[in-house]
């Protein structure tokens, strides 16, 4: 058995920016060399979350209006009270309650299964990162579990 990791770094656009990482991943494997296995799929940051689904866009509006439900922007977050805030407080603080809210109804991780190389994946499934806050620099880390 073999241990294979690496980092995706992304660069997202937009509040719910849904990326799909597929193919990347996919790359990924087959530089592993790990034929049969398991892959772990893990955002390494709050507001980020990794999720299986189906590429359609209309399908992502959708979501992406459902999520804002969830937690809109609008809200009057504690989170986001920085006079009373004293705790994970970074030099250039962002309002981002929401975007923790979201992250509550969305997983940070995802494994799956290596087949032959590949990703096992369902007819219509696809691999995706997503933007829970605002534009910036992301990293999502892999771990290649098998032989």
């Amino acid at each position: 058995m073999r241990i294979v990791n690496h980092v995706i770094k992304l660069t997202t656009s937009t509040t719910l920016d849904f990326i799909d990482i597929t193919e990347k991943i996919q790359k990924k494997i087959k530089a592993s060399k790990i034929k049969n296995g398991i892959i772990n799929i893990q955002s390494l940051h709050t507001t980020m979350a990794v999720i299986v689904n189906e590429a359609e866009p209309l399908l992502i509006m959708d979501m992406k209006k459902l999520l804002e439900k969830l937690a809109p922007r609008t809200y009057k977050y504690m989170h986001d009270n920085f006079k009373i805030r004293t705790v994970n407080m970074g030099p250039d603080e962002k309002a981002n309650g929401h975007a923790h809210n979201k992250a509550l109804h969305l997983p940070t991780s995802t494994m799956l299964n290596v087949m032959k190389s590949t990703l096992q994946l369902g007819t219509w499934q696809r691999v995706f990162a997503i933007e829970l806050d605002c534009p910036r620099p992301r990293k999502i880390a892999l771990q290649i579990i098998g032989e």
